[in-house]
């Protein structure tokens, strides 16, 4: 095991993103764990050096035979069940919902909220994707609906998750100064994803997951009632747009977007993590705000 005194500020910086690409976020558990305890509870369980394992397994056999061979006692006028009988059914699992029904309850339970405290609930109580399974949180819409302004970013990241909320971390950060350059707090406008869980290790979501995602996030839409969008990312871009184009072919762009009963006029611009990757695209996304307050100014 190599010490973390022992690496170079580079090597532990390449080290540490190498857990984060397979997924590991989170070091330390939720409370202490004494592991010299729980191997000590588990060690007389273990055979010892020499000894048969397979010996417990037959003495078990063993007594059950005899046990078999036994005459049965039965209780006053209870017959004894009868030699090849079938036997009782075996309780059933819990089975993977095929998509198609996964899409359906999805599309039933957002438009059976009739209003986001509604529709929270029922995306919480909702466990028809298997995203869900890995998450911690779902991240659900937050801010204030009365502002007429969304921002949809993509999928939660792994501080999204954490803290459970949309925008957190670094890239909430970054954002926060992006909507106050152009005069809008956080507080004051509508924040949300796409997708409510975080796919493992920040994979994309497949094709099936953001079907069954897409009737949710559009019911928030509908309820919340903006009167503008701004899409976040190539991934958002590509899910309300259509089509296989990148951020910089779908950019500063302003397009129709229906969500239920709204055509919506929504822009799209770079993500924040994508302007932590690449700065010299801020000018870019700086372009596109301009843009956003333009035309939120206008009404």
């Amino acid at each position: 095991m190599i010490a973390a005194h022992d690496l170079s500020p580079a090597e532990l910086a390449a080290l540490l993103h190498f857990h984060a690409d397979a997924g590991v976020d989170w070091m330390l558990e939720e409370s202490p764990v004494d592991r010299f305890a729980e191997f000590a509870a588990a060690r007389p369980a273990r055979p010892m050096p020499g000894q048969d394992a397979a010996a417990p397994a037959r003495q078990a056999e063993s007594q059950a035979d005899r046990r078999a061979d036994a005459p049965q006692r039965q209780a006053p006028g209870r017959s004894a069940p009868a030699r090849g009988a079938p036997a009782a059914p075996a309780i059933q699992q819990n089975v993977a919902m095929p998509d198609e029904q996964a899409v359906a309850a999805a599309r039933f339970a957002a438009e059976s909220a009739r209003s986001l405290a509604e529709l929270k609930t029922a995306l919480e109580g909702f466990s028809g994707c298997n995203l869900k399974n890995s998450a911690r949180n779902t991240i659900f819409t937050e801010g204030d609906p009365s502002s007429a302004i969304m921002v949809i970013g993509p999928m939660p990241d792994a501080d999204d998750d954490r803290e459970g909320l949309p925008f957190a971390g670094k890239t909430g950060l970054l954002l926060e100064r992006m909507l106050a350059a152009i005069g809008l707090q956080r507080n004051a406008i509508m924040l949300g994803n796409v997708v409510p869980w975080r796919p493992p290790g920040n994979r994309p979501p497949t094709q099936a997951e953001m079907d069954i995602c897409r009737p949710f996030i559009e019911r928030q839409i509908a309820l919340a009632e903006p009167k503008h969008l701004l899409l976040l990312g190539n991934f958002t871009a590509r899910f309300f747009f259509g089509g296989t184009g990148t951020i910089h072919t779908l950019r500063g762009q302003w397009r129709d977007v229906a969500a239920g009963h709204l055509i919506l006029p929504a822009l799209a611009s770079l993500h924040p993590q994508e302007l932590l990757n690449a700065p010299a695209s801020k000018s870019l996304a700086w372009q596109d705000l301009l843009a956003f307050q333009a035309k939120i100014t206008q009404g």
